[in-house]
């Protein structure tokens, strides 16, 4: 216990963020507290929401504006500079929390996070990075999964970097693979992007800065082909969202055909202990929480629906990360990577 005491893990939260606001994050930070006794929260949000929430290992600070899930980027950055969010990520740049987690408006996060924490040496564009479950029981990290719709072959060897700590961190592989997706494995497939991509991955790999596998399909990514998944923004949001709307109409069909009459009700009770099963390892609330790769500070984004079960989820993310020192692992891999990454920013300026 005394251990414990001595390296507490501080984690601040945007409490009005997302769908449900102080209704979930409360709660989930409450049980997460209980959970964890070595953890200290900064709960931040507005004074009638957090009336009434106390724990000893709960500090409260209050803000006077929400960032919406409606609100321009150009509102949540330069008008709302006392919201939930913005005072939450400031207590990561001040040194007061070791991570921050929120459930609100992405690209608002993103861009409050970018302009606060500012981006690590040697990494152009942060990217999100989050999990989808595969058939080995675990789950397949993907990024960029929508802070960057358009990318360059370098930003995607940056992602890749940055991927294989987080993961090294989260699964305690040492060398997690990495798999660039393609429309197919071979190396001539794909656009001018994803091919020099891939000769920048297998670059890396050679030079031992990460373990690349090769192209990877779509369906990899549910196969667990491999650790990591690389893409650009726009092709990693629609994977995450197809993949969450096929698992949420299979639980619906399932659901209706046992429905159906009194025999495939007492056939539903029979089976119940495999759909159970089946339910929770199809369950998305279970990979909530996904990470905001290259700022000068550990960001946590959980999904804005999420209830309590969910955004407790998130919040272990951000734990494991602080408490296995996610930011010092990105540094030491980017800077393994340095000389690669320097080359091939100097390409363009050559060509030029």
């Amino acid at each position: 216990m005394l251990g414990d005491l001595l390296f507490m893990i501080t984690i601040a939260v945007d409490c009005m963020g997302g769908d449900h606001g102080p209704g979930v994050t409360l709660p989930a930070c409450s049980r997460f507290l209980d959970q964890h006794p070595d953890v200290q929260l900064i709960l931040v949000g507005l004074p009638e929401s957090m009336a009434g929430f106390s724990h000893a290992r709960a500090n409260v600070v209050l803000a006077s504006e929400v960032v919406t899930m409606d609100d321009p980027l150009e509102v949540a950055l330069r008008r709302k500079k006392d919201s939930s969010m913005r005072v939450t990520i400031m207590q990561v740049k001040d040194g007061l929390a070791q991570a921050a987690v929120s459930a609100g408006n992405t690209g608002a996060l993103m861009a409050i996070s970018r302009y606060v924490l500012k981006t690590l040496d040697g990494i152009d564009r942060p990217a999100i990075a989050g999990q989808i479950p595969n058939a080995k029981g675990a789950a397949t990290t993907v990024l960029d999964m929508g802070a960057n719709v358009d990318c360059t072959a370098e930003h995607l060897l940056q992602f890749a970097v940055m991927g294989s700590a987080l993961v090294s961190v989260l699964s305690g592989e040492d060398n997690p693979s990495v798999g660039l997706l393609n429309i197919g494995e071979e190396a001539i497939k794909g656009n001018e992007v994803i091919k020099q991509a891939g000769e920048l991955l297998r670059a890396a790999g050679k030079a031992g800065d990460l373990n690349f596998y090769g192209n990877v399909e779509g369906n990899d990514i549910f196969k667990g082909t491999a650790d990591i998944v690389v893409c650009d923004g726009f092709v990693g949001n629609v994977a995450l969202k197809a993949s969450e709307g096929l698992a949420g109409m299979i639980v619906d069909f399932l659901k209706r055909e046992f429905s159906r009459n009194v025999l495939t009700k007492l056939s539903a009770l029979v089976a119940y202990p495999v759909i159970a099963a089946l339910k929770k390892r199809m369950d998305h609330r279970r990979y909530n929480g996904a990470a905001l790769l290259g700022l000068r500070g550990l960001v946590f984004k959980s999904h804005g629906s999420a209830d309590a079960l969910a955004f407790g989820f998130a919040l272990s993310r951000a734990y494991d990360a602080a408490r296995n020192n996610l930011l010092d692992r990105v540094r030491v891999r980017i800077a393994h990577a340095a000389p690669l990454l320097a080359a091939v920013s100097a390409e363009p300026e050559a060509a030029a």
